[in-house]
């Protein structure tokens, strides 16, 4: 699943998507609210997405590889698989 706003992009791998253990965790480590924990598993709160400081406290949160930040005026991809 990926969802865009005007600056920033996340992308969180659909084999992770719907795990409510990580949308718990992606929600207590993003300090402004872009991910929320539902039933589902991993909710992405559009209207927060252009809100993100790039901390990478969500990639740290999640397995390697499995959530992404793309820089849309830059190009550049934080968490991208190595």
């Amino acid at each position: 699943m990926r969802d865009d706003a005007t600056f920033v992009g996340i992308e969180v791998d659909d084999a992770v998507a719907g795990d409510v253990e990580l949308g718990r965790k992606l929600q207590e480590a993003c300090p402004v609210d872009i991910y929320a924990a539902a039933e589902s598993g991993v909710e992405i709160v559009h209207e927060n997405v252009d809100e993100c400081i790039l901390c990478g406290l969500c990639i740290d949160a999640s397995p390697p590889g499995t959530v992404q930040v793309h820089k849309l005026y830059s190009g550049e991809v934080l968490g991208a698989p190595s």
